[in-house]
């Protein structure tokens, strides 16, 4: 019996051991692998790791003019182990601050919910982006300051006040982005928006860092092993942008007093060379300490100087989506080049058209006149050219097939591999959306949604889809899609349109005839450069009706196609026009000569609502 208890009892002992020594390597491995703040408060006694923040990469225009470079800053950190017994006082002195907005920096470093990094071991962040000039007095005095150090920034600079929706800024990183990304830090800064976040992974760089060894007091006594632990940094990598900042420079300035977007493209590469949204910004408004300020007053403006109009507003296409109507029609058989209709003028029935041109009239007329029976009858033709059938079931193939020739010209979704940050969709209604409308797949039929014939109705594009569209049309057949880094060749990226390459020429001559043949384009025609053009002019249920127009040149050899939305301007031929063919010419023949002309759009104004910032 004794002999079984004291064998009991040295199985309990052995397993009392046994656990404190598991409790004991448990909490080591706890303290020395999973806590960190014992390492660091170690680390920090022995070393001073200073990370060093590599420049971003430069951009440049398309013909290697600059236009984003860097200039120096500099952020204040202290390591709040360290920073103890300091002259507050002289502290705030030096930078130019006052003692309540010190303690509530102080109070917010702490604070672990705003500051989920912090450590009193390590450098946090207390005062960013100051000028060599604002750091001069504290980098003379730093002595006095302990657990004080200076950290070397760099700050977006701009050679030109335009683009900054093309661009975008750099801003500081989220906590989302700290926890997607272990690259970041807090404090650390990041692309926002623009061509800064897209290329955000290249621009940005490598991080260095330098090891400094402290002696028992905390001084610096040097390089740890001589700095062959160091790493330096390395700089972003250069980015080389399609668009042409003189074309840009001019569209911002034909724009302004206006509220609009223009998209200009090179059609046989996809590359953009002007995206112009009005109202805009200088850039340099959200660079540095003024950031938030000046975003505030960005935001808090009605006419919305932040909203990209290029790339996110979304219009109906008007009378522009004739070209588009006209092949879809001449693809699908609903019409053939030599199709005659009736037009009434103002009294056509069931859409009117908007003057008296002579009846019947020619596919080639009709583009020329922008007549809205000559299209409706199209799309009729078009949808119906089987009939109706049981349950609709002829129309609605036909009218699928129309949806998809449509969509094919790159409009109704965001356009595909391109690299432009922040597009909206559009809309081309399709038979499900508008059985859900009707409540049957019976309910509606080519009169029911007849204003789709004229651009109008539910269709919504943006500027960039409608010179992406054009774009295919002057390659008549096919897009590249439009992008903005000239260095990334997208020529392998083509996107075939639903339509056969026999169908172009007769749009060609129709668009070359409205800049020939009509009053507006005669007085706009660009000398010396065959233009196809056509205009559009689009109801607006909240105000004057918008101006569109889309173009490209040359007829023959077409190196530009571009798109012209100008809200509550009237015709398309008003503002738009003008505006597109000043373009054509600055970048077909390097300048513009008629300068009286173009500084009479240039000053005038069509809302009253827009700051120039």
């Amino acid at each position: 019996m004794n002999k079984d208890t004291l064998q009991n009892r040295r199985y309990v002992i052995a397993t009392i051991i046994l656990s404190v020594i598991v409790v004991y390597i448990v909490r080591l491995f706890f303290l020395q692998i999973v806590e960190t703040k014992y390492k660091e408060g170690a680390d920090s006694n022995a070393f001073l790791r200073r990370t060093i923040h590599p420049p971003r990469g430069l951009i440049y225009d398309r013909n290697n003019k600059l236009l984003v470079y860097n200039k120096p800053a500099y952020d204040v950190s202290l390591i709040m182990r360290e920073f103890v017994n300091v002259d507050t006082v002289a502290f705030c002195k030096v930078l130019n601050m006052d003692k309540a907005h010190f303690l509530d920096r102080i109070n917010e470093i702490k604070d672990r919910k705003k500051n989920k990094g912090y450590s009193p071991y390590t450098p946090q962040q207390f005062i960013k982006q100051l000028s060599i000039e604002d750091i001069a007095e504290l980098r003379q005095s730093l002595y006095k300051f302990p657990g004080v150090y200076i950290e070397n920034r760099t700050l977006r600079e701009y050679t030109y006040p335009n683009a900054a929706h093309v661009l975008g800024g750099i801003g500081e990183v989220s906590q989302q982005m700290i926890d997607n990304d272990n690259y970041y830090r807090a404090g650390d800064y990041a692309g926002r928006d623009g061509i800064e976040i897209t290329y955000e992974k290249d621009l940005r760089g490598q991080k260095g860092v330098e090891i400094l060894l402290r002696d028992a007091k905390g001084r610096i006594q040097g390089k740890y092993d001589g700095g062959r632990q160091d790493a330096e940094a390395r700089a972003g990598k250069n980015l080389t942008l399609t668009i042409d900042i003189a074309l840009q420079e001019l569209g911002e300035n034909l724009l302004q007093g206006k509220v609009g977007g223009i998209v200009a493209i090179e059609p046989a590469t996809g590359e953009i060379l002007a995206l112009v949204s009005n109202p805009t910004f200088n850039p340099s408004m959200l660079v540095g300490r003024q950031r938030s300020a000046n975003y505030q007053l960005l935001e808090q403006d009605p006419v919305k100087p932040l909203f990209n109009r290029a790339t996110q507003a979304q219009y109906s296409p008007g009378s522009t989506f004739k070209i588009l109507q006209a092949l879809a029609g001449l693809q699908l058989g609903g019409i053939n080049e030599h199709t005659h209709f009736v037009c009434n003028g103002t009294a056509s029935q069931p859409i009117m058209c908007t003057h008296s041109h002579g009846s019947s009239i020619s596919l080639l007329s009709a583009i020329e006149q922008s007549c809205n029976p000559y299209f409706w009858n199209v799309f009729r033709a078009t949808i119906e050219k089987d009939g109706y059938g049981e349950k609709n079931v002829h129309f609605r193939h036909s009218y699928r097939q129309w949806v998809e020739a449509i969509n094919s010209f790159g409009l109704g979704d965001r356009i595909p591999d391109s690299d432009i940050n922040g597009q909206s969709t559009g809309f081309i209604p399709t038979e499900n959306y508008y059985d859900r409308i009707y409540k049957s797949e019976t309910g509606w039929r080519a009169m029911t949604i007849r204003s789709l014939g004229i651009g109008q109705g539910e269709i919504l594009v943006t500027p960039l889809q409608l010179a992406n569209a054009i774009a295919a049309v002057a390659n008549q057949g096919y897009y590249i899609s439009p992008h903005l880094n000239k260095a990334d060749s997208m020529k392998t990226y083509i996107h075939r349109t639903a339509i056969d390459k026999e169908h172009f020429p007769i749009v060609f001559q129709g668009m070359k005839q409205v800049m020939e043949n009509t009053r507006s384009g005669i007085v706009w025609k660009v000398p010396g450069i065959e233009v196809c053009g056509k205009t559009g002019t689009t109801q607006n249920p909240h105000g004057k009706d918008h101006a569109l127009y889309v173009a490209f040149a040359p007829k023959s050899d077409p190196q530009i196609a571009i798109a012209v939305v100008v809200e509550n301007a009237g015709f398309g031929a008003s503002y738009a026009m003008p505006i597109a063919n000043l373009m054509i010419e600055k970048y077909l023949k390097g300048d513009v000569v008629r300068i009286d002309q173009m500084e009479r759009i240039m000053n005038t104004i069509t809302n009253d609502n827009v700051t120039r910032y």
